[in-house]
């Protein structure tokens, strides 16, 4: 396997590994099945980088539910941005059901809170998420990170759904960007 890829003009080096994210996912299942044995909540994908998360950890669910994905955007190349677009909105009816909004990253928390906000006015009874990584050093926000696979210091990282400008998604492992 290669520990240094080369997406566009960056490099990115390999920084936690396929079987290190197995564990983190199969941790997060695990709580996640506790959680939910009695009311399954519906699970709102992020489009594009959490389907290979979402992938890996409804394998592992125990409960039936219903699936949704919708596509917000707020970088531009290595950048989180201020300027949040929606690119496909919400489908399902939320309101008085339980959401779990499976992301990939948390970051600063801008789509995490746009999501809140949108789910809260469409009506829906609780809301919480799971994220394979997190940036708690980069996180703004006070709402709650539920169910957290790996803690990331604030670089930019591909990889496992991650990507930098469409490219690095379907690596196994995850790389950080790589600094001479």
């Amino acid at each position: 396997m290669n520990n240094i890829i080369q997406l566009h003009d960056k490099k990115f080096v390999k920084y936690i590994s396929a079987q290190e994210i197995d564990e983190a996912i199969t941790a997060v299942a695990n709580q996640l099945n506790k959680d939910y044995t009695e009311e399954p909540p519906l699970i709102l994908v992020t489009l594009n980088g959490a389907i290979v998360f979402a992938a890996d950890l409804l394998k592992q669910l125990q409960f039936s539910s219903v699936l949704s994905c919708i596509k917000l955007s707020s970088y531009q190349g290595t950048q989180s941005t201020e300027n949040m677009k929606t690119l496909i909105g919400l489908n399902e009816d939320v309101k008085g059901k339980r959401v779990l909004i499976i992301e990939d990253i948390v970051d600063t928390g801008k789509t995490y809170q746009t999501l809140v906000d949108l789910l809260n006015e469409k009506g829906a009874k609780e809301i919480r998420i799971a994220t394979l990584t997190m940036k708690p050093d980069a996180y703004k926000l006070d709402l709650p990170v539920h169910y957290i696979g790996i803690n990331i210091p604030d670089k930019f990282v591909v990889g496992r759904g991650l990507d930098y400008d469409g490219l690095g998604r379907n690596f196994n492992d995850i790389y950080q960007l790589y600094t001479d």
